[in-house]
């Protein structure tokens, strides 16, 4: 068990490390930042001078070993616009960000679970077909496209804009952008649960479990669910990393003050450090996720915790 995390952590790390490398280089070869930052009519010496200070004059694979270096003492650079440092830009957008995303997350897998458990055991039946319906329509509407329906009601209808730019958002202006972010996630949630379940139970164990007289409800939470759940705690993994890299969409319709506008921000004005932090945050939370979906697996699974599977 414990060789199985240290090469998972291993691996984590590789891929926190191929993430920010290619962030790096692509940043790089996409344009000089420096005539970016510098006025249209700034003249080359002033260029040059920018180009200095951000260390880009110096060869591209010392750059790299100097962030590389930086990176693993804590160093992570200064934003070229504020003078502050990346992380604490970061850490200052990261409690607003969260609050959107653990929400719609929320939303997503409660409403996701229970309309994929009820579509389960009214198999073939009209609420099984609405819910499957609706599913389908959650997984392919586009974000951005129903945020912007949603803001465009909110005002046309109901005279609100249902956003977060104040600095103070209630329940409301919450509820409207955490619903659109975790739309698709939602109808992902119900499927896996419903196909789950639905394999689970017509599983030969479960008949057994019948034979021998167990009750219905016992064998539904005991046995059929827990089960079930496997494949939706891999869903709820992918989800988790994919609602944090999904919000920058999201939080730009409905303008709220999180680390997607500052990520938008950041590839606008090419403010490198800062740019390159929040991509490593993204891929830190889709490694780490990742993980613990794994080590949850050995709770959830008994062939696993007796390391069956190595």
């Amino acid at each position: 068990m414990a060789r199985i995390v240290t090469l998972k952590i291993l691996r984590a790390v590789i891929t926190l490390l191929i993430a920010v490398s290619l962030v790096f280089f692509f940043i790089r070869l996409s344009g000089d930042p420096a005539l970016a930052l510098a006025p249209p009519d700034a003249p080359p010496a002033v260029v040059e001078e920018y180009r200095t200070r951000l260390g880009l004059d110096q060869p591209l694979l010392t750059q790299y070993l100097r962030y590389i270096g930086g990176m693993f003492q804590g160093d992570f650079g200064y934003s070229i616009h504020t003078g502050r440092s990346a992380q604490s830009l970061f850490f200052e957008r990261l409690p607003a960000t969260l609050l959107l995303g653990l929400t719609a997350l929320a939303i997503a897998l409660g409403l996701g679970v229970t309309l994929g458990l009820i579509a389960a055991l009214r198999h073939n039946s009209i609420i099984d077909r609405f819910v499957m319906g609706f599913s389908v329509f959650a997984f392919a509407m586009p974000n951005f496209f129903f945020g912007l329906l949603v803001v465009l009601s909110g005002a046309l209808f109901f005279g609100v804009f249902f956003g977060g730019s104040g600095a103070t958002r209630s329940f409301g202006q919450l509820l409207a952008p955490a619903a659109t972010l975790g739309l698709a996630a939602m109808g992902s949630f119900a499927r896996f649960t419903r196909s789950s379940l639905l394999e689970t139970l017509n599983k030969p164990f479960m008949t057994a479990l019948a034979v021998r007289g167990v009750p219905p409800r016992r064998r539904l939470l005991r046995h059929a669910i827990p089960n079930a759940a496997i494949p939706v705690v891999t869903m709820l993994g992918l989800s988790l990393g994919g609602i944090v890299a999904g919000a920058v969409v999201t939080e730009q319709v409905f303008s709220w003050p999180g680390i997607g506008r500052l990520l938008i921000r950041s590839v606008e004005t090419r403010d490198i450090a800062v740019l390159q932090f929040i991509v490593l945050m993204v891929a830190l939370t889709m490694t780490v996720t990742n993980l613990l979906v794994d080590l949850v697996y050995v709770i959830l699974d008994p062939r696993m915790r007796g390391g069956q599977n190595g």
